[in-house]
């Protein structure tokens, strides 16, 4: 009898401990479904024209999506101790790959050179294995630091780090958008960990302030510049007066924002999708707004703040802190990213090419993610809930 009471006991213990987010689950796998039917609804016309197959972006995303599911099951399996011992591994390789794009197996795709050519006519994006790169590998810098980490000198070199990173993405794969995101997650690891925060909230403002002062003199004294990326400034700052060059995609963006209204014009009734140049990726919230309206719109946001909390969530009761830091890493590059595309879309800031998380076209970028994805459940299967 007293054998079977301790047996009945653990199983009890045993049933404590189990967690699984499903929670988190369920609203990705809502986002990715919401996403293969917009996208299809978005690139179906410029599909038919280009490739002579309506589906053809459709076909190509769900077989990622398919392969993103499979592979996150496999992650969620890994147990996350092991990106300590392959943390800096990684980030090596991911740095070693950007630099291949500047070889000659690096493509050039609508003038950026950002993608390495693959077998079987696919092609690889280095940049999006560096996001996942330090979001493993920064956190192993800052465990090691301990008490460190709160003077100049420990988090200083975090930091250098951090720039080493972004450094790397932009001037390897001339990608600014990532660069600032890889920035941006590194800080925020710092600032998490950090005892003090006003200093760096005071450090963030005078940045924000010092950029907009800096962006409205570049458009000023540098309207004649040739460089594409100041050109983009003075596009953000009068898309009116470039509507015919480079404020062509974000005129149309927000023509069709404007006249979806607030319910829209329906499912697959937007015209503007014929019009805008690349609709699929980056600018597909335009067309979100258009056929389903601000609604829409705000729904999609809405899904996304509650994947958020469940990855705050997962990182508040993480097991510890390397854990902790990994889904705050991921946490932060699914903001940021969510963000910056929904200001690009509005015309808040210039373009930048960052597209939207789950929805918008991309293998890379899915794969990636979903591996993300499977990080972060692997980790909430560790954390211990008392009943």
């Amino acid at each position: 009898m007293r054998k079977k009471n301790r047996t009945s006991k653990n199983k009890k213990r045993v049933n404590k401990t189990i967690y699984f987010d499903y929670s988190l689950l369920a609203v990705l796998v809502f986002l990715v479904c919401f996403g293969l039917v917009m996208l299809y609804s978005s690139s179906a016309y410029s599909a038919l024209v280009n490739n002579n197959d309506s589906m053809y972006y459709f076909k190509r995303q769900i077989f990622f999506c398919v392969i993103g599911f499979i592979g996150m099951y496999v992650v969620s399996r890994i147990d996350y101790h092991n990106y300590i011992k392959y943390g800096r591994a990684i980030f090596y390789l991911a740095v070693v790959l950007m630099a291949l794009v500047q070889t000659p197996l690096g493509v050039e795709v609508n003038g950026a050179r950002r993608w390495i050519r693959l077998p079987l006519e696919q092609q690889f994006q280095p940049a999006e294995l560096t996001k996942i790169a330090v979001i493993l590998f920064i956190p192993v810098l800052i465990c090691r630091m301990g008490k460190d980490i709160r003077k100049l000198e420990g988090w200083g070199k975090v930091l250098l780090w951090g720039i080493f990173a972004a450094g790397c993405v932009y001037l390897l794969t001339e990608n600014l958008s990532t660069a600032v995101i890889v920035m941006g997650i590194t800080c925020v690891m710092i600032f998490v960990v950090h005892p003090k925060t006003k200093f760096f909230i005071g450090l963030a403002v005078a940045g924000l302030v010092l950029i907009l002062i800096g962006v409205q003199i570049l458009g000023a004294i540098l309207s004649t510049s040739e460089s594409f990326r100041l050109r983009r400034i003075l596009v953000w700052l009068n898309p009116e007066e470039y509507a015919s060059e480079g404020g062509y995609q974000v005129m149309q963006g927000l023509y069709a924002i404007g006249s979806g209204g607030f319910f829209g014009k329906g499912l697959g009734n937007s015209a503007q999708k014929m019009v805008i140049p690349e609709v699929q990726n980056d600018m597909i919230l335009s067309v979100i707004c258009e056929e389903l309206g601000v609604f829409g719109a705000i729904i999609v946001l809405v899904l996304f703040g509650f994947l958020l909390y469940r990855l705050m969530f997962i990182a508040q009761n993480a097991p510890d802190v390397y854990s902790s830091l990994v889904v705050t890493g991921i946490f932060t590059h699914i903001a940021l990213q969510v963000l910056l595309n929904v200001m690009v879309v509005i015309n808040l800031i210039p373009t930048t090419g960052i597209t939207l998380p789950f929805i918008s076209y991309g293998g890379t970028s899915i794969l990636f993610l979903m591996a993300e994805m499977g990080v972060a459940l692997g980790i909430s299967g560790k954390i211990k809930i008392k009943e």
